[in-house]
């Protein structure tokens, strides 16, 4: 087991270091550039679209809304990488990795708004006539290489059904160790995982029997208020301490362009430790929130991108630097992950700060939870849309939530890692090879604005055929 925990933290390293760091700041650069700093110039219009209402279909059934398929990618996002997660990029990354999450936040804006206006380009109608897509279908439909997009999907399921829904809940688990802490020669800490991880299956398996829209509502509820209070407890937090901000942001840019310490181990230093913590907290460029985004009916696929920006910007700029300024107001150092949060939020407020933290890691795993599923069960839709097959599939998500409550995820969490990476390589020569299409369908977005028309998608206008985006559909919404 240590080989291999060895062995998998070495390609880890490896991928991320030589391979990723280019490929995703080259593909978020070359967006940002080609689509004239899209997620800035019309982020109003995202906006926009967020706060429209969902429609209903012929039998009054409610579809997913655009705010709806944001919650479902924002509560994937937001998980407790955006709390422990954070906390270890700065205990091993140094503070200058907040400087670093935050520009592949502004860079990445780019490569999620491309993503996610190719899964609503390709997205498909199924059978209950609902919409599900991501890049599995734009790699089949587009590209023509359903080989492809069953090797994403493959990545995805073992990704996130199984690593990082594994991670949410141990995570969990790990937070409620703190409450028994005396009690850690007996195996009082072992029942209460179990409970734990037998009652996180159980409501789990209520929200994924119930379908996208009880998912999308679970989701709509949770994030908004969860993000909201832990949002407003770092401003309080920040207030407290805003003489010391100055020297916050100071520390976070001087190490953020250390050299000398990058020259003394990169693998290790704030650039590589900062992209690394950043792609796993907003995902931008993964693969895996377009997936969330092509279930919402919209009148047109660039709307979606727009609000999926969004989503990234919430999640980094937001979430992850209010984490940040929790654990840089402390003074509290030496320690890692959820023992540094703790720490960190009883030195600012007391005592009952670890109770709030405790909350909010319950609530982000388990919205990620809901998340991920959703994510991993488009995919297994992809490979063979098959009730049984799905069934079984959900089976096993949910023995992965009681496992994960009970172990230790070190192997996993390498595991998680590098498919992740691998995921992120394949969706990024995706949305590369189909640029062309991307910036024909922001085009006709932009052309139908300045015409002084809400926009409306249609196949024909950019040249494509077999989308659910037809003539007769345009008509319709028109």
């Amino acid at each position: 087991m240590d080989f291999l925990v060895k062995y998998t933290g070495f390609v880890n390293d490896f991928m991320y270091t030589y391979i990723l760091i280019i490929l995703l700041i080259g593909i978020g650069v070359f967006y940002t550039i080609g689509t004239k700093f899209v997620q800035f110039r019309l982020l109003k219009d995202g906006f926009k679209a967020m706060l429209e209402k969902g429609s209903t279909d012929e039998n009054g059934k409610k579809k997913v809304s655009s705010f709806q398929a944001l919650m479902i990618s924002t509560a994937s996002r937001v998980g407790t990488g955006n709390i422990a997660g954070i906390a270890t990029a700065i205990a091993t990354g140094g503070p200058g990795a907040v400087f670093w999450m935050w520009l592949m936040a502004i860079i990445g804006g780019a490569s999620a708004f491309a993503e996610s206006t190719l899964a609503q380009v390709y997205k498909v109608k199924d059978k209950n006539g609902s919409f599900r897509g991501g890049p599995s279908y734009y790699m089949e439909k587009a590209l023509g290489q359903r080989w492809m997009g069953v090797l994403f999907s493959i990545l995805l399921i073992i990704c996130f059904a199984y690593g990082f829904n594994g991670l949410q809940s141990y995570n969990m688990s790990s937070a409620l160790q703190y409450y028994f802490k005396d009690y850690a020669d007996t195996n009082v800490p072992m029942i209460v995982s179990i409970v734990l991880g037998l009652v996180l299956a159980a409501v789990t398996a209520w929200v994924i029997w119930g379908g996208a829209h009880r998912i999308g509502f679970v989701s709509s509820v949770m994030v908004p208020v969860m993000a909201s209070i832990y949002i407003l407890m770092s401003v309080v937090v920040t207030i407290m301490n805003i003489k010391e901000l100055p020297t916050i942001i100071t520390t976070i840019f001087e190490s953020a362009f250390n050299f000398r310490a990058m020259a003394g181990g990169f693998a290790g230093s704030a650039i590589v430790i900062g992209i690394k913590r950043g792609l796993f907290s907003n995902e931008a460029g993964m693969g895996s929130a377009p997936n969330a985004s092509a279930s919402a009916d919209v009148a047109h696929p660039v709307q979606q991108g727009l609000v999926q920006v969004i989503s990234v910007f919430i999640d980094t700029l937001l979430i992850c630097t209010s984490t940040a300024m929790l654990l840089f107001c402390s003074g509290v150092e030496g320690q890692n992950g959820i023992p540094y949060v703790q720490d960190a939020i009883s030195a600012n407020v007391g005592e009952w700060g670890i109770h709030f933290i405790t909350v909010s890691i319950f609530a982000f795993a388990f919205s990620s939870l809901i998340g991920n599923y959703f994510y991993a069960e488009s995919n297994i839709l992809f490979i063979k849309d098959s009730k049984v097959l799905l069934n079984l599939f959900r089976v096993t998500c949910l023995v992965a939530i009681f496992v994960g409550a009970l172990s230790n995820f070190d192997l996993a969490w390498n595991i998680a890692d590098i498919t992740m990476g691998l995921m992120a390589i394949v969706n990024i020569i995706a949305i590369f090879l189909l640029r062309k299409t991307l910036f024909k369908t922001l085009k006709d977005y932009e052309t139908q604005k300045k015409e002084g028309k809400d926009p409306v998608f249609c196949e024909d206008n950019i040249g494509i055929k077999d989308t659910v985006w037809t003539k007769e559909k345009w008509i319709e919404k028109q």
